[in-house]
């Protein structure tokens, strides 16, 4: 659907036509049938690093988010991924060949110099693999790394909210479950298992989708986009760790509030927009 021209080069990059993504997304576009808020206020002109919750698998409403991005305002995001991606084999590729990049320093700010407009989400593998109770909470630990991208680069932050993927799944077992067992504490004494899932993180939950599938609820997907955070007139204070982490505590408030938002707003239009096999396939725990 798209190339890259250098792996060494992530500024590089050819995206498909708008034409070829539309069709592309055709069918996950009519199943979860997207709703965004707050897009005809921002001056998607500008570049600006968008910062939101990663939800359950983070596979359906990123690529939907971006694919609307692209083809009603012409903006091509360009995605910064967990260094977990690129060692799965063949995986990494393919999210290269579409654009992500792998999320260092370095390649943030090649992607920044060159005016590009960015996607992260700071809660990374962990806040994909989530556990029961977890829907919607950001679980972001400590992490600051793209408030002092931005500050370094003078970048405006736009912060999102989705709401719908994290009940496209009912999760049976999570990390909890599976390093309380025996079979785990079994492994940890063979082998150095808590290296390889970073202490249990990059466990993937045992999901229960559509009936006895593991095929997703057709949960209405929802975005919701708040007002810029400038951080331009913080440039040169990217090493001051209070400045640091007031904006990235600013931008952790504006993305719950956008998903307060789009709760509050999915009540009404479950009842208003969905069709009544949709409410019947996809009750909403939250």
């Amino acid at each position: 659907m798209a190339s890259s021209k250098s792996n060494s080069t992530p500024v590089e990059f050819t995206p498909p036509s708008p034409n070829q993504m539309r069709r592309f997304f055709r069918a996950a576009r009519w199943y979860f049938n997207p709703e965004f808020l707050g897009l005809w206020e921002l001056d998607l002109q500008r570049p600006a690093l968008f910062v939101g919750n990663h939800t359950l698998f983070g596979l359906t409403d990123a690529p939907l988010m971006i694919e609307h991005l692209y083809t009603h305002y012409g903006l091509m995001l360009r995605g910064l991924g967990d260094r977990g991606h690129f060692t799965v084999p063949g995986w990494g590729g393919f999210l290269q060949r579409h654009g992500m990049v792998l999320g260092t320093p370095e390649n943030c700010t090649a992607l920044m110099q060159a005016g590009q407009s960015i996607l992260v989400f700071p809660g990374g593998g962990r806040e994909v693999m989530r556990r029961k109770g977890e829907a919607y909470r950001l679980i972001w630990k400590q992490r600051a790394g793209f408030a002092r991208m931005a500050i370094e680069h003078g970048y405006d932050i736009i912060p999102f909210g989705s709401v719908g993927p994290d009940e496209s799944f009912k999760i049976l077992f999570d990390a909890n479950d599976i390093t309380n067992s025996r079979a785990w504490k079994w492994l940890s004494q063979r082998y150095d298992v808590e290296t390889a899932t970073r202490g249990g993180d990059m466990l993937p939950p045992l999901p229960l989708g559509l009936g006895p599938t593991l095929i997703p609820r057709p949960q209405r997907y929802y975005f919701g986009f708040g007002a810029r955070i400038p951080t331009a007139h913080l440039k040169g204070k990217q090493t001051e760790k209070d400045v640091v982490w007031g904006v990235r505590e600013q931008v952790a408030e504006a993305v719950k509030g956008q998903i307060s938002r789009l709760i509050q707003y999915r009540r009404d239009d479950r009842l208003s927009s969905w069709s009544p096999i949709r409410r019947l396939l996809a009750p909403i725990t939250i």
